[in-house]
């Protein structure tokens, strides 16, 4: 089985600061296509025409929070079994196993390190390639 190529990441998260610098890491750093949305409603509006092949979310986000999103986003065409990624700085591990059990491969904690972003993400996408 050939391993599609981790390409289009669709972003969403709410704070600007933070979405600036994860944008900077994963294009600039990790040459990927970045569609940042700063919130889930955003990112419903946006997945279908972007088609990405991961999802990166917010956990903790006003309106839609990251797991609504999530469950949103599954609903629309094509996007069913995309990969997804909750980031948070809430990371014990009971809550990290609610986001595996609504369907994410992978938490990554916040703060996060710039520069190994783009690696860790492309690592969570070779694993769940091989599921």
């Amino acid at each position: 089985m050939s391993m599609k190529n981790l390409k289009k990441i669709l972003y969403v998260e709410d704070e600007p600061d933070i979405r600036l610098i994860a944008v900077m890491a994963l294009e600039s750093l990790g040459g990927f296509t970045l569609e940042s949305c700063e919130s889930g409603r955003e990112a419903v509006a946006k997945a279908p025409e972007f088609s990405p092949d991961l999802l990166l979310l917010d956990v903790m986000m006003p309106g839609m929070d990251g797991p609504t999103t999530l469950l949103a986003l599954r609903d629309l065409p094509g996007l069913a079994d995309t990969p997804a990624v909750f980031m948070t700085a809430k990371v014990q591990s009971q809550e990290i196993d609610e986001y595996l059990e609504l369907g994410a491969v992978d938490v990554i904690a916040k703060p996060f390190d710039p520069m190994t972003l783009a690696a860790r993400i492309e690592d969570i996408w070779r694993r769940a390639q091989e599921q």
